[in-house]
C-alpha cells in the first residue's frame, strides 16, 4: 500500500510544457511531384467491366476521329447475327413495327408546299429563271407523254406469256422506268436541279443500324447484353440522285405531335428473321459520285402483294399498311446511307434534316411519301428528336384502256407527280 501511494505523490520528471503550434506558410506553394510513370490503363484483354468500357471509348474515339470512308468500315465491320427488315413484306400491320424500329412518327397527308391544290395555270411556275407560257400545251404533253408511256407495254408491244409471278417485271416496271425518263426529261428546262440530277434503275440500297439491346440466351456468349442490330437491303424500280440537298419540310427541333408507337414484343415475333452477313450503308452510288442526295425514288409493288390478290386472301385492311411500311423502310434505309455519307453517326447526331421522296404503285394506283430523317441517335432515351414520313392514300392514274385509249387519266394524280419531281428547283446549283 506504501509502495502505491509513492508512486502516486511522486512528483513529474519535468515542468516544461510542450506546445504545438501549426505554422501557415501563405505564400508557399506546395511541391507536388510529377509522376514518372503514365498512368494505369486497363488491359484492352481483360473481362473486367473497367476493361470493356475501355474498349468501348476507345472504339468510339476512333470513329470519331476517322474519315468517312474510314467511318463505313468501323461501323460495318463487326458481323453478328442482324434481322433482315424487307420493305415489302407479308407480315401483318407491318407499319407499327417498322415505325418502333427506326423511330418514325407517321403523318397522314403531305406537306403543306405539296398539300396545296394546282391549277393549270400554276404548275410550272416554280422557277424564277425559266418561266413557262402556255401552259395548258405543257399540261397537254404531259398527258400525251403519259397515255403513251402507259400504252407502250400494254398495246404496242406484243408480250410473250408471262411467267408466274412475272407479270409486273413484264408490263409494269418497263411502263415506270419510261414514266420517269420521260416526265424528267420534259421538266429539266424548268428545274435546274434536274438538269444535273442523276437517275438509276433498279439501285441497291442498304443500310445497317443498331436499336434497343438484347440478352444473349444461349451459347458462350451467354448472359451477355448485346446491341439489336437490323439491316435493310432494298431494291427500288429507279431513283433520282441530286448534288444539293432537298428542302426540309420542318425545322430540326419541331416538335411533332404524331407519336411513335412503342413495341415492347421482340423482332422475331413480326416475323423478323436474323442472318449474318456482310453489313452494309450504300445510297446506291460511290461515296466520291458528286450526286450524293437522294430525291424521289420509284417502287414497284410485286406481284405477290398487289391489289388483288390482297383483296382474294381478304387482306383488304392490309393493304394500305404495307404501303406505309414500303415507304417507311425503303426512305429511312435512304436518308439514314446518306446521312452517313455525310460524317453524321448514332454518336454524332445530325445538324440538318435530310429529306427524300417516294413513290409506291402497280402501274395503275400510285401513292405519294415525303420522309425526313432528324436523328439517328435511336438509342438514346433523352433524345427528343424523331424521324417523320408523310404519305398518302392510294390514288389511281387512269381508269382502264379500252380500244387503244386511256380511259380517265386523272389530272390531280399527274400534278402532283410533277410538283414532287419539281420540288427543290428553286434553289441555284
Amino acid at each position: 500500500m506504501a509502495m502505491y501511494r509513492s508512486l502516486i505523490m511522486r512528483p513529474p520528471l519535468t515542468n516544461r510544457v510542450i506546445i504545438l503550434r501549426r505554422k501557415r506558410n501563405l505564400h508557399s506553394h506546395s511541391l507536388k511531384p510529377e509522376s514518372v510513370y503514365p498512368l494505369i490503363v486497363p488491359s484492352k484483354t481483360a473481362k473486367s467491366r473497367i476493361a470493356k468500357r475501355q474498349r468501348e471509348e476507345d472504339y468510339l474515339n476512333e470513329v470519331r476521329s476517322a474519315t468517312v470512308d474510314d467511318k463505313l468500315r468501323l461501323l460495318t465491320k463487326i458481323q453478328r447475327m442482324k434481322y433482315i427488315m424487307f420493305p415489302q413484306t407479308f407480315a401483318l400491320n407491318a407499319d407499327k413495327w417498322y415505325q418502333h424500329f427506326t423511330k418514325t412518327a407517321y403523318l397522314h397527308g403531305l406537306p403543306d408546299q405539296f398539300s396545296v391544290e394546282l391549277s393549270e395555270n400554276t404548275m410550272f411556275q416554280v422557277s424564277t429563271k425559266a418561266p413557262v407560257n402556255g401552259d395548258d400545251k405543257a399540261l397537254l404533253d404531259l398527258r400525251s407523254l403519259v397515255c403513251n408511256s402507259i400504252l407502250q407495254e400494254n398495246m404496242y408491244l406484243k408480250k410473250t406469256k408471262i411467267f408466274l409471278q412475272k407479270e409486273q417485271q413484264t408490263f409494269a416496271s418497263p411502263f415506270l422506268g419510261n414514266l420517269v425518263s420521260g416526265i424528267a426529261s420534259a421538266l429539266a428546262k424548268y428545274s435546274p436541279l434536274l438538269k444535273v440530277s442523276c437517275l438509276d434503275f433498279n439501285p441497291q440500297v442498304n443500310f445497317y443500324w443498331m436499336k434497343g439491346d438484347r440478352t444473349i440466351p444461349a451459347g458462350h456468349r451467354r448472359g451477355r447484353i448485346e446491341p439489336v442490330r437490323f439491316q435493310i437491303d432494298d431494291k427500288p424500280n429507279c431513283q433520282i440522285r441530286v448534288p444539293q440537298q432537298l428542302p426540309e419540310m420542318l425545322p430540326l427541333e419541331t416538335e411533332v405531335s404524331a407519336e411513335v408507337p412503342e413495341i415492347r414484343y421482340g423482332p422475331e415475333l413480326l416475323p423478323l428473321y436474323r442472318r449474318q452477313y456482310e453489313n452494309r450503308i450504300f445510297t446506291g452510288s460511290k461515296l466520291a459520285d458528286p450526286c450524293s442526295y437522294g430525291h424521289t425514288q420509284f417502287h414497284l409493288v410485286m406481284d405477290r402483294f398487289l391489289r388483288r390478290n390482297l383483296c382474294k386472301a381478304n387482306l383488304d385492311d392490309q393493304i394500305e399498311v404495307r404501303l406505309r411500311a414500303n415507304a417507311i423502310a425503303s426512305l429511312f434505309a435512304w436518308t439514314g446511307a446518306q446521312a452517313v455519307y455525310q460524317g453524321f453517326w448514332s454518336h454524332e447526331d445530325l445538324t440538318r434534316p435530310f429529306v427524300s421522296q417516294a413513290i409506291i404503285t402497280d402501274g395503275q394506283c400510285f401513292s405519294f411519301f415525303c420522309y425526313q430523317l432528324n436523328t439517328l441517335a435511336l438509342n438514346d432515351s433523352d433524345n427528343p428528336r424523331k424521324n417523320l414520313c408523310w404519305g398518302t392514300g392510294s390514288m389511281r392514274l387512269y381508269e382502264a384502256i379500252q380500244d387503244g385509249n386511256v380511259i380517265g387519266l386523272d389530272n390531280n394524280v399527274l400534278k402532283l407527280l410533277v410538283k414532287f419531281l419539281l420540288n427543290g428547283a428553286k434553289g441555284d446549283i
